[in-house]
């Protein structure tokens, strides 16, 4: 997904708008982390980005993009660039302490 969301509407408040983008978001992540995995993969990663725009966008972990969601409402920006590309995850083992 790459799409600039628009937070301003002539008859729709912010508040609304933010709530279906993300409810989009959502069944986004949701719809791709039910497709079928590679056979080497362990699980879907997320490449994700944010920005003002596509050019000044910057990388984000999909653990954060709510904040960053929140945070272009609470700024009031007209709009927001949003990229979230699936790839797939490989586990990898957890160091051991030497303690």
């Amino acid at each position: 997904m790459k799409k600039t969301f628009r937070l301003t509407h002539e008859k729709i408040q912010p508040a609304r708008l933010m709530e279906a983008i993300k409810n989009e978001v959502r069944k986004y992540l949701k719809r791709e982390r039910a497709k079928a995995l590679p056979a080497d993969a362990d699980f879907w990663d997320f490449a994700c980005r944010y920005g003002v725009d596509a050019a000044s966008s910057k990388s984000i972990h999909v653990a954060e993009i709510d904040v960053y969601l929140n945070q272009a409402e609470t700024q009031k920006l007209e709009s927001f660039y949003l990229e979230i590309i699936a790839k797939p995850g490989y586990r990898t083992a957890k160091p051991t302490s030497e303690d």
